[in-house]
């Protein structure tokens, strides 16, 4: 008798301050079987963020450590600070028959897209430049130095959106949590989830 279906992976990547993160959030709201993968970063924790839950914190050389050790399915630097995706995460989750969701920086998506194949990468833009900016000034946590790095970072980024199998824009938060449900929908239905 076979197993269950192959769970299926769902990479969600884009600049930064694109609204990945809200997007999953109320994605998850609306398919709940959706399981997040935790990922590791050696950047410090923004106010109310918890270990475990937002990241795992783990120090530059411990991070490093791990990399060394295989234990990253893919893993990047990024503005300054290093994060990745634990294999035991993505594992675990898949291993009960979950569908994972993946949020993770290009660079890391790249990664993802050759060590699994099969994951399905979804490119969330924004409608313009400017409204990134926009965005990454409103949230209040990065110094203007820091928001110049990652709009510079973003320019490569978007020039990059056509490697992935998706593309959503992310300029009026509804419309596009619609989009991105009906791409997961569709693949979850075709696995037999």
């Amino acid at each position: 008798m076979p197993g269950p279906a192959p769970s299926k992976v769902f990479v969600i990547t884009g600049p930064s301050g694109v609204g990945k993160g809200s997007l999953i959030s109320l994605l998850r709201h609306r398919i709940p079987e959706l399981e997040i993968s935790t990922s590791a970063t050696t950047r410090s924790p923004r106010p109310g963020e918890q270990e475990g839950v937002d990241y795992h914190f783990l120090e530059k050389q411990a991070f490093l450590d791990r990399v060394d050790a295989g234990d990253f399915l893919e893993h990047a630097a990024y503005s300054g600070n290093h994060y990745g995706t634990l294999r035991s995460e993505v594992d675990r989750r898949t291993g009960a028959g979950s569908p994972v969701v993946l949020e993770i920086e290009v660079q890391g998506a790249r990664q993802i897209a050759e060590s699994m194949p099969e994951a399905v990468q979804i490119f969330i833009a924004p409608p313009a430049l400017e409204s990134l900016k926009e965005r990454l000034e409103g949230r209040g946590t990065d110094s203007p130095e820091a928001i110049a790095r990652r709009l510079e970072v973003a320019e490569g980024e978007l020039a990059a959106r056509n490697e992935f199998h998706h593309q959503v824009v992310n300029s009026e938060l509804e419309r596009a949590l619609d989009e991105l449900e009906t791409i997961v929908r569709s693949k979850l239905s075709e696995s037999g989830q």
